[in-house]
């Protein structure tokens, strides 16, 4: 069994699996509306340096949790926009478990995240 072939056959399921179909298909959507793409795109940015602050062990403000709470309010509102939140949310959970099941396999002392997992 070689593990490059492994590799590839992992990548074709993964581009075969629902949960990137439905994101592929909902991220175009998406790509093509210019202004819900920007807003999409500024909302993760945002959730990313807050949720990323939080791990480097800062405090954030809670004013910014309460703008991405409106932000995400607002963004929910809009159905394509809810679907791509809803649809990238599985496609990344579904790659996480992907991660970490490597991870496991090959004994790295490492969680899906990159972080210790106390092995």
């Amino acid at each position: 069994m070689n593990v490059y072939d492994q590799a590839h056959s992992l990548a074709t399921a993964i581009k075969e699996s629902e949960e990137f179909k439905q994101y592929d298909q909902i991220k175009k959507v998406v790509e093509a509306d210019p202004q819900l793409n920007d807003s999409i795109k500024d909302f993760m940015s945002k959730q990313m340096q807050a949720q990323t602050a939080q791990m480097m062990g800062q405090q954030v403000d809670p004013e910014v949790f309460e703008r991405l709470q409106s932000l995400s309010a607002v963004l929910m509102q809009d159905p394509t926009a809810a679907q791509y939140m809803q649809c990238q949310m599985r496609f990344s959970m579904m790659m996480a478990d992907v991660y970490k099941i490597i991870a496991e396999t090959a004994d790295l002392g490492v969680d899906a995240f990159g972080g210790q997992n106390g092995k």
